[in-house]
């Protein structure tokens, strides 16, 4: 089976960018393959901090290029312009023929059939497929004009055992490759994938960054059991770890156990945010002084080890120092000094914040049912944290230290906790605030931070979100329907802006309330979709209740969307949508006008009493289940009517001669509608 081969060594590849860039190169090629019409039985990309490969199976050595309509410039274009598009592929001035499109008339030609041996269209069109590679961040070396995402050193092609040869830049293409990064005089050459894997192989590199994450997990935990410890990998550092290695080896080390004594979280920000180092636990789920290195080689001197070693208790000696010295300095004599910590440009300092803090969560402690002291204390003193040479060395950890500042000096638990939780949720899967205290803090938080930036038109555009406001938008969203507490959004977001304008400042942004009450129903929107909640059944709970009732909005979309494919579901939609559309058609009518009121008297068959009884039945349910509403039961009753419904349809004809009549039975079906609505509008679920 052929083979197309292509290795790309450079310098040591940040390893935020190789998933990008080894995807971005695979994919480029593929798109060049479709384009020219070149089959291919399988595709791999592969990745290593010096090396991005890519490997085709499968490309035949002849390719059979079809007949190909070229369009050339436009009739009235200079001769120039002309000579130019014609000497580019290789034409006469007999070749060309006119033809019209919807942008005019154009010269065009037609390139014959023919047969291109596969090796000489890779190496005329490699060098313009590598320079489409769309780095996220890239770098020139000296005076060369490549930018690359490190320095670009050699490349390696093969193809069907044979080398490619084309120029790139500065660089011709070979069939051999650097076999050491660190000693560069080393190369070895090869004529197909196989033989290049089985020497790397040997060397005990994994090339396949797939295997090489597989391999790092299996010894991560093999390691960890031998040594009686419970490690729990982080997916994002064993991804990230996978892109620093080729060659990967476990050294287990250990810090001080002094340093246990300070809290965790400044352990595990060290080791796992600094360090790149997995922590472990013992049995009983305690953080141990014992940590996990994943080295690039091994470590017959233990070199490696005590370097690592050294280094986290030298970090983890700084951070003691500055635990110590912070934790014992007052949080409310430091109050004050937030009015010297700028928060945001036309929105005050830190200070400003937290005073709005304190009454909005005074509001939502209200709603809540909760007592306001805790709330106004853990405000007032929730930002204090940054002010600390802690959270300066780990901001990852602000919130949380304030959470342990408080603790230590005797505040409140609740005061502690709601501190250490106000920044949740961080991530869409990360855990958020579940009691009452650090729900109002967390959300008193976000409100005032969203309504503050939308006001001074700092809104996110569709591709840049610089300060995380769908996130935070996000959270409050995860907040109130993850914990089944409702409250007026809208309300909150006025009083947010008036908080604002009393403190003097000027907020531009004139449809700020609308933009704001769009962008927490798109969160939603959003939200319920991972759910895999129908859109058209998102879009009718939306529509029938707004932000105000989230929890109202949510649960009922979530159980019509598990019923809706099941009998009671058909049931419901088939009988509102039988009525629905009989009003629609007869409502085009302009002369026709509705008064929302049914006369039984006009009533001349027992189908109608039939069907008028029914529906008082269900709006008397309706308005005694109240918040108490059973969703699920809802859907039953609206589906147990379904016979008394049938038989109205089958039996009455509803365009009656008599106007009166005719107007009455329609009455009735859009009473019928109306209480259908009572669950949620079905006009805007679509029909099965």
């Amino acid at each position: 089976m052929s083979e197309f081969f292509l290795e790309l060594f450079s310098e040591e590849i940040p390893a935020i960018l190789q998933k990008n860039a080894r995807e971005n190169l695979l994919q480029n090629f593929k798109y060049f393959f479709e384009k020219k019409n070149i089959n291919f039985s399988k595709d791999f990309s592969f990745s290593t901090p010096n090396r991005l490969l890519i490997l085709f199976y499968g490309i035949k050595p002849k390719i059979h290029q079809k007949e190909e309509e070229k369009r050339g410039p436009k009739i009235e274009s200079s001769e120039k312009a002309i000579e130019g598009f014609l000497k580019s592929n290789n034409f006469q001035k007999k070749d060309l023929y006119q033809k019209e499109t919807d942008k005019g008339v154009f010269y065009f030609v037609k390139k014959p059939p023919k047969i291109i041996k596969a090796s000489d269209l890779l190496q005329e069109n490699i060098p313009s497929i590598l320079d489409k590679i769309s780095w996220k961040k890239s770098m020139k070396w000296g005076d060369l004009e490549l930018y690359w995402a490190r320095p670009l050193k050699s490349i390696l092609a093969i193809y069907n055992n044979k080398k490619l040869i084309f120029k790139y830049h500065h660089l011709e293409s070979s069939n051999f490759t650097f076999i050491d990064k660190d000693f560069e005089e080393k190369t070895k050459s090869f004529t197909n994938f196989k033989t290049y894997i089985d020497y790397f192989k040997k060397s005990q590199i994994i090339i396949d960054q797939n295997k090489r994450k597989k391999f790092i997990e299996a010894e991560l935990l093999k390691v960890s059991k031998r040594k009686n410890l419970n490690i729990a990998i982080n997916e994002k550092l064993l991804e990230e770890v996978t892109n620093l290695v080729n060659k990967p080896k476990i050294l287990a080390c250990k810090f001080d156990e002094n340093y246990l004594k300070i809290p965790k979280e400044i352990l595990i920000t060290t080791m796992k945010f600094h360090q790149k180092y997995f922590h472990t636990f013992d049995e009983k789920g305690n953080i141990t002084n014992n940590f996990l290195v994943v080295a690039n080689n091994k470590d017959n001197k233990g070199f490696i080890k005590s370097g690592n070693e050294r280094v986290i208790n030298a970090r983890l000696s700084d951070a003691q120092f500055f635990w110590e010295k912070n934790k014992s300095n007052n949080l409310v004599k430091q109050v004050s000094k937030l009015k010297t910590m700028n928060y945001f440009k036309g929105l005050g300092t830190y200070f400003d914040k937290v005073q709005r803090m304190r009454k909005l969560g005074g509001m939502i402690s209200d709603e809540l049912l909760i007592g306001k002291d805790k709330v106004e204390i853990s405000t007032m003193i929730c930002k204090i944290d940054l002010l600390s040479d802690i959270v300066g060395e780990f901001p990852e950890l602000q919130g949380v230290m304030g959470g342990y500042f408080a603790e230590f000096q005797g505040f409140d638990k609740d005061v502690s906790l709601a501190i250490r939780e106000h920044y949740l949720p961080v991530g869409n899967e990360s855990k958020i605030p579940k009691k009452p205290f650090s729900v109002a803090l967390s959300l008193s938080d976000k409100i005032d931070t969203l309504v503050g930036f939308f006001g001074i038109d700092a809104k996110p555009t569709s591709s840049k979100d610089p300060f995380a406001l769908r996130r935070l938008a996000l959270g409050v969203i995860r907040i109130l329907l993850e914990n089944n507490r409702e409250l007026k959004l809208k309300d909150l977001i006025n009083y947010s802006s008036n908080l604002y304008r009393e403190q003097g400042f000027e907020l531009s942004n004139k449809t700020l309330h609308k933009d704001l009450i769009i962008f927490f129903i798109e969160r939603l929107k959003n939200y319920m979709k991972e759910k895999d909640i129908r859109s058209d059944i998102i879009e009718a709970a939306i529509n029938s209740y707004g932000i105000d009732n989230i929890i109202k909005v949510y649960k009922k979309a979530l159980i019509l969307n598990k019923l809706i494919n099941k009998e009671i579901g058909q049931i419901v939609i088939s009988c509102y949508k039988r009525a629905s559309n009989i009003l629609d058609q007869e409502l085009k009518n302009q002369e026709l006008e509705l008064s929302n009121t049914t006369d039984p008297d006009l009533f001349n068959s027992e189908f109608e009493k039939n069907l008028y009884k029914k529906i008082h039945e269900l709006r008397k349910y309706f308005a005694s289940s109240g918040r108490d509403e059973n969703y699920e039961l809802s859907l039953i009753n609206l589906a147990e009517s379904k016979n008394v419904i049938f038989d109205f349809f089958d039996n009455v004809m509803v365009n009656d001669e008599n106007k009166a009549i005719k107007r009455n039975r329609l009455e009735l079906l859009q009473m019928l509608c109306k209480t259908f609505d009572n669950y949620l509008n079905f006009s805007n679920v679509e029909s099965l």
